[in-house]
């Protein structure tokens, strides 16, 4: 093959990637779906147990697709809030209890080096209830944007109460969706998102 020819191949072929993206961007599917795979795969993973069951799993997903979205979120507003308030060491100025327990979380997943994932982020050793004592803690770097420590509780308790819920693998009815919803909701209302 000639160099022409073969320039003009990776030509179109950077041209048409370059497109592609575009018409991605806009929603529209190009070439293979790799939804249609993880689909399959899912399916595949799930073969074994019964209907019921599987169903019942990917019920629950939604409601953790959710948490999960949300709670990393939430883990990113703080961290931006404090660093943008209180500088770059805004973890050491946190409660000691606090400080305490991400450490002791970050040394025992440190020990568990079988075991890879995230192990750097400070934030990502606490638990989901942490979150809202830091921000009413802090609630100086907070309060211009979340409309009262009630509001922060009310809804972070009630979020706590279903997370653990769904991360010990234990069923919610469907009005209990719905109040997730609600308050995910009114937080992304309330935060911008």
């Amino acid at each position: 093959m000639s160099s022409d020819l073969l320039r003009g191949f990776l030509f179109r072929g950077l041209m048409f990637e370059a497109e592609a993206g575009t018409f991605q961007s806009a929603g529209i599917q190009i070439g293979a779906s790799s939804i249609a795979g993880e689909e399959a795969l899912l399916t595949e993973q799930l073969a074994p147990f019964g209907l019921q069951r599987r169903d019942a799993a990917l019920e629950m997903s939604r409601l953790y697709a959710l948490l999960f979205c949300f709670e990393n979120e939430l883990r990113d507003f703080v961290r931006e809030r404090l660093l943008e308030n209180e500088g770059a060491d805004w973890f050491s100025q946190l409660p000691p209890k606090i400080i305490g327990f991400a450490k002791a979380r970050r040394d025992t997943a440190l020990k568990d080096s079988w075991l890879e994932g995230q192990k750097t982020d400070d934030l990502g050793f606490l638990d989901f209830g942490h979150l809202g004592q830091i921000i009413i803690n802090k609630w100086d770097c907070f309060k211009d944007i979340v409309p009262s420590q009630h509001w922060l509780s009310q809804r972070m308790d009630e979020i706590e109460k279903s997370r653990d819920f769904i991360a010990h693998n234990r069923l919610l009815l469907p009005s209990e969706f719905q109040r997730l919803y609600m308050y995910i909701a009114d937080w992304n209302r309330v935060i911008g998102l």
